[in-house]
């Protein structure tokens, strides 16, 4: 099973970086835009409680690795530095659930609209909120575990020269798609629950599929894309999977918090 989802993680991520190289290319035909509301123009549907299935990197995401563990992480010299400064005593701390993370904890995510311009996302593991705002607000917040997350839907679209990949909002032949949500103004925190770090500056990129399995499950797939310049020698890259499950009684928010 595991087998499956790296290859579609692999599958995916491709698509990714030929979204990427599509965007240099120089601009087809116009296409009419898609005036319905966010959640009236969803490709996919997120909704729904998902519980993570951690099928790589266990001894990251099921337990708090020992200080100075920082393997698989492009850590720069400072990068290196901070995660050596790292106390035990502070397992637990709410930094290992900003944006950056939360999505690696071995967590259950409840996904709802909170309206039909934003999706809200909840985690029970470090009892987390984060808001997708497709059509966020001007201004200056301030910064916050969290961040602030702009999303935009991402669907195919069929031009003249055959098929392709276009950004959200716009008209054409088009099937399918995937969430794009971009996360800046965070406050620090760590990519792992042992002080591995990334700073105020990082910007995390996710990419958020579904699809079915054989056996009828509902599977989530995030791909994080995390660039920090200030702990970060290269971009640094994740992929998590969710499996539906029913709303009852699996949900159990429990608060972060030094020694929780």
């Amino acid at each position: 099973m595991s087998e499956r989802f790296r290859l579609h993680a692999a599958v995916a991520a491709g698509a990714f970086l030929l979204a990427a190289a599509a965007s240099a290319q120089p601009p087809g035909p116009p296409f009419q835009p898609d005036n319905r509301a966010p959640r009236e123009a969803a490709p996919i549907d997120l909704t729904g409680m998902w519980v993570a299935i951690v099928n790589e990197d266990w001894r990251w995401r099921m337990v708090t690795p020992p200080k100075g563990d920082y393997a698989s992480v492009p850590l720069n010299t400072a990068g290196r530095r901070a995660a050596d400064e790292w106390d035990p005593a502070q397992d637990g701390a709410c930094e290992a659930y900003g944006a950056a993370a939360l999505l690696r904890m071995p967590t259950r995510v409840r996904i709802e609209w909170e309206d039909d311009d934003t999706l809200r996302l909840e985690t029970d593991a470090g009892r987390q909120t984060r808001l997708f705002e497709f059509d966020p607000s001007p201004g200056i917040a301030a910064r916050a575990l969290q961040g602030r997350s702009e999303a935009e839907w991402v669907r195919p679209v069929r031009g003249p020269g055959g098929p392709g990949l276009g950004g959200a909002g716009r008209g054409g032949e088009s099937s399918g798609g995937h969430l794009k949500v971009v996360t800046t103004n965070l406050l620090p925190g760590w990519l792992r629950r042992n002080g591995v770090p990334y700073s105020e500056n990082t910007i995390v990129t996710e990419h958020f599929d579904r699809f079915p399995s054989p056996n009828g499950d509902e599977w989530l797939m995030v791909t994080t894309l995390v660039d920090d310049p200030a702990y970060l020698s290269m971009r640094y890259i994740t992929s998590s999977h969710f499996r539906r499950e029913p709303e009852g009684g699996n949900w159990n928010p429990q608060p972060c918090g030094a020694g929780g």
